[in-house]
């Protein structure tokens, strides 16, 4: 087991805890198992695990977080249709979110139902 800890200096207007403003680093770490592969590599791999963590976020947004019943059948659609809007927002900012509107990619889901055409954006 390797521990890897990453400094590195915060953009302007990150906000610090009061360990990184003591010292004015922002310190990242992290734990694998891998036994072998250069560290920025491993790095790399690591920082990639942040696509998935916002796809999460996003399904939190878009109802994961909240289950509408006590019981199972129906909550279990539920996680069925947030999984289906969830896929369905991923391919949108793939797919249809190019040229100019490549800048609402990157919006949170609220934010991008409210961002795009009336006749494009209250469906998702």
């Amino acid at each position: 087991m390797r521990v890897i800890v990453r400094r590195e200096r915060p953009h302007p207007g990150a906000q610090l805890s009061l360990f990184e403003e003591r010292d004015g680093w922002r310190y990242q770490a992290f734990v694998t198992n891998t036994t072998t592969g250069q560290l920025a590599f491993l790095e790399a791999r690591h920082r990639a695990h942040a696509r998935v963590e916002d796809r999460i976020r996003h399904a939190k947004d878009s109802g994961l977080g909240r289950f509408p019943s006590r019981e199972f059948e129906i909550n279990r659609v539920w996680l069925m249709l947030v999984q289906i809007a969830a896929d369905l927002t991923a391919w949108t900012r793939l797919l249809a979110l190019t040229g100019d509107a490549k800048s609402l990619a990157a919006c949170e889901p609220k934010a991008l139902r409210w961002a795009l055409p009336p006749d494009l954006g209250h469906g998702v």
